[in-house]
């Protein structure tokens, strides 16, 4: 089954990104496929309120032409869906809630595109902040109709600086326990 990834992270492969990879080993090891968006470097901007994709129903933002489609159409193709973020002021980065703002208002028409798709969330923080943080990403799975899946503790890492999320062994031992997690709950899927 497919994973896809989404890391809101302004540094391509940041801290952020290291705590996805780790979710996707036990994910690979139980051989599903998993792919990594990095959103650094592209410009995201948020929904236009234009309302066109209730309209229009193609499951597709027509407010905007840019990366954002594509990423939507991976969250819509996808068998499971992991969203993360930095922690910028006890949130998420605009880049991610544009995804979140324009995924959900579009799968609003066709609730099929996201509702029980398993989704899990992932926050990278320095010190504090992250629990509102992690909670905008879980809100977005919940009015989605999504299945959270969850972890032995809180799916956050500890680092600031590129790569110091690599010291947090607690924060790994989540992510990893979060990819066995979701693992597990795709092949229940996969079993009918």
């Amino acid at each position: 089954m497919k994973v896809v990834a989404v890391s809101g992270s302004a540094r391509r492969g940041g801290n952020t990104a290291a705590l996805l990879k780790a979710v996707f080993e036990p994910l690979n090891e139980a051989g599903h496929e998993c792919e990594l968006i990095e959103l650094a470097g592209s410009e995201v901007r948020g929904c236009a309120a234009c309302g066109r994709c209730r309209d229009t129903r193609d499951s597709k933002c027509s407010g905007r032409d840019d990366l954002g489609n594509e990423v939507i159409a991976k969250l819509f193709a996808a068998d499971a869906v992991i969203l993360g973020s930095p922690t910028y002021f006890a949130d998420i980065t605009p880049e991610l809630k544009a995804i979140i703002d324009r995924a959900g208002y579009v799968s609003r028409s066709k609730p099929e595109l996201l509702s029980r798709k398993p989704g899990a969330a992932v926050v990278a923080a320095r010190r504090a902040g992250a629990m509102h943080a992690f909670d905008s990403i879980n809100h977005f799975f919940t009015i989605t109709e999504m299945i959270t899946v969850g972890s032995s503790y809180w799916n956050i890492g500890i680092g600031r600086e590129k790569g110091e999320v690599a010291d947090d062994a607690e924060g790994l031992a989540t992510m990893r326990r979060l990819g066995e997690n979701m693992a597990w709950l795709l092949e229940r899927i996969r079993g009918g």
